[in-house]
This record gives C-alpha cells, structure tokens and sequence, in this order.
C-alpha cells in the first residue's frame, strides 16, 4: 500500500510483439496523458533514438562458409562483451580475468566489419562476408513482461485524485485504434486501487449479510432485523456527505471505514427495537412502545455517538506526515455515525411502525381465511 519514492501513482504498459509498434503507440499514450489535467512528468521506461550498429546476417552465405549461428553469436559475446570464465589464483583469493578485444579494436563500425570467426576447416572468415553492418537506432533499454517487450508510461499527479485521472485516461485509451497484438494495461496505484475496490466492495456486502443472518438468528424473526438494517443506508448518506463537504477523496481507508460503520450505526436501531419488543411483550401498543422506547434509548444513543465521534476529530483533523491516509477514514465515521444518530430516531421508528402494521393486516387475512374454511 505504500510505495516506493521511485515509482509513480499513474502507470500503463504497453505490450505487443513488435518492438518497434509498441515504441510507437507508447509515443500516442504519452501525448494521451499528458492531454489530460492533473498529469506531470511524464515518462516512458524505453525509448528509442539511441545510436547503436545493426547486424543483418545472411544465414545461406554463412552456412557456405561452413559457420554455424552459436559460433558467430559466442564469438561476437567474447569480443565486445568479454569472458570472465578464467580464474587468477593468488593464495586464498580468486580474481576473475576479463578476455576481449582491446578498446582501439571495437572502437567503430569499420572494427566490427572486420571481426573474424573460425569456421569448421579452420578458417578465418570476416564478418563482412556473410553480414550487412549498418548504423542504426534502438531503445534505450530493453523491457520484457511475460517474455513480452513492453514499455511502462508513468506520469505523477498533481491536484487532483489519482483515480479520477487514472479513470480519465483510460476511457480515452478506449477511443484509441491499437494495432493488432498490442494492448494498454493498468499498472501501479491505478490498478491497485481498482483492484482494492473491488475487494473491499464485496468485503462490505459480505459485513452486511452477516450482521442480518446474526441477528434473524438472535431474534428469531427475520422481520425486525430487517428493520434494523434501514439504519445501514441513512449512515451510508451522512458518510458520503462529509466526504464532499470537507473535499476529501473516498480512498481505501475510506472503504474500510464504511465497512466499520455497518457495526457501529446498526447499535443505535438494536438499541431501539429491542427495547420496543421488550415493551410489547408488557401488553403495550407498537406506536406506544416505540415513543416510550425511543425516548428512553435517546439518552444512550446520543453518548454512545458524540463519544466516537469526538475520538475521530484529532483524526479528521491531523496535518502530519501521512495524514491524508487516515482523514478520509476519520470523516466517513464522523458523517455515518451523526447521521445515524440522528435519522434512526426517525426512520427506524416509523419503519417499525409499517412493518408492524403489515404483520397485524397479514395476520387477520389468513384468520379470516381459516374461519372461511371452517365454515
């Protein structure tokens, strides 16, 4: 989750067969990115323009002169890479010994024209004979993924969110007309926080059906937990609310606030329906029990929030260094929980309320039936 002062929060490979295409359409997502607000230096891990000298080799003249691939290619790796197979031994201590030509030998493309191999009669042939050598360019450094060459675009964002640039760029990359075997693919922050998302999003409907079957469980009654529930989504309003207020991103510290509060605001309605079950099993009525029940259970619920929300504040707040991870957490709690507290006391109630009422119409329906069937 936190990265490395090297890397960049925006981040796209390009992959495709051919070397030169992906350089090419790694030019076109450059000027893509940097077309839109927020992205800052902009780079790409390969790029080609650096002075190099191309070797073509005829395959039918060098097996003519009785030369075999692996001969020219460990040849050409002696010469101008060099051989450390030796070995200099001095008392205990091992010194590897460097065999390639000298630098006044290799220093420019005439010296390479004139590079000699052993054939297999033992003669010497130049490499002239069996190959064109011909200034050229080519990338910078050579980049693989999956055995494929690929080219990382990176760029730094600057006032604005990562995921909504990140989200930006790649539906103008779906407007883009890719080459045959080439594709973009997410990488770095854009694709962890896509990928975390989606984590967490299951991870909070998973929070949600478990509190419900818990408390079917508890309850032994479906009905009433479901009524607790409605106090999940009045939470959600007030978290996404102080969320815009205070102008701050829904980071994945934000989702696991969210999934906190699933928890924490459902108390506020337990606290209520309950109660309220425990004054109509008295013989009271449901709208009686639930003013007396409500009231009762203000005082409780009003501690109980103000309490967790003051001890959010400091964090809400904070200024320090990496502050801006945990002020997002801070706010959806303070939003959820003061929403809660205050649109449970009425919603919950008159939910209640509705689904008692249902219950009582339900019941006489099917007593007028069975005294139907009696007669």
């Amino acid at each position: 989750m936190i990265s490395g002062s090297a890397s960049a929060p925006i981040q796209f490979q390009v992959q495709g067969a051919n070397l030169d295409t992906v350089l090419a359409v790694g030019e076109r997502v450059k000027a893509i990115m940097a077309s839109v607000p927020g992205t800052s230096e902009i780079k790409a891990s390969m790029e080609g323009g650096s002075p190099e000298v191309s070797i073509k080799v005829d395959r039918d003249k060098m097996a003519e002169l009785n030369l075999s691939l692996d001969v020219v290619g460990a040849t050409m790796q002696n010469a101008f890479a060099g051989n450390d197979n030796s070995k200099f031994l001095v008392g205990d201590e091992e010194y590897p010994i460097r065999v390639q030509l000298d630098q006044f030998d290799r220093s420019n493309m005439h010296d390479v024209s004139n590079l000699s191999f052993q054939n297999s009669k033992g003669d010497l042939i130049k490499l002239s004979q069996f190959a064109s050598v011909e200034p050229s360019t080519g990338p910078t450094t050579l980049e693989r993924k999956d055995k494929v060459p690929t080219v990382t675009i990176t760029s730094q964002v600057v006032g604005r969110p990562v995921g909504t640039v990140g989200n930006e760029i790649q539906a103008k990359f779906k407007k883009m007309d890719l080459p045959a075997g080439v594709n973009i693919a997410a990488a770095g922050d854009v694709k962890n926080q896509k990928e975390g998302f989606t984590s967490l999003l299951v991870a909070l409907m998973g929070s949600i059906i478990l509190v419900y079957l818990i408390m079917v469980a508890l309850y032994d009654n479906y009905v009433y937990p479901f009524v607790v529930m409605f106090s999940v989504p009045v939470a959600m309003i007030g978290a996404f609310l102080a969320l815009a207020l205070t102008m701050t991103n829904l980071s994945i510290f934000g989702m696991l606030g969210l999934i906190m509060l699933v928890g924490l605001v459902i108390k506020n309605a337990i606290l209520i329906v309950d109660f309220t079950n425990h004054l109509k099993s008295e013989g009271k009525s449901s709208f009686d029990a639930l003013v007396e029940g409500t009231m009762e259970r203000f005082r409780p619920i009003l501690m109980t929030t103000i309490a967790m929300v003051i001890a959010m504040i400091p964090i809400a707040v904070a200024t320090g260094a990496g502050s801006e991870w945990k002020n997002g957490l801070a706010w959806v709690l303070i939003g959820g929980l003061t929403s809660s507290m205050i649109l449970t006391l009425l919603i919950v109630p008159v939910t209640y309320l509705a689904v008692d009422r249902i219950k009582e119409r339900s019941a006489k329906k099917k007593l007028k039936g069975k005294k139907r069937k009696w007669l």
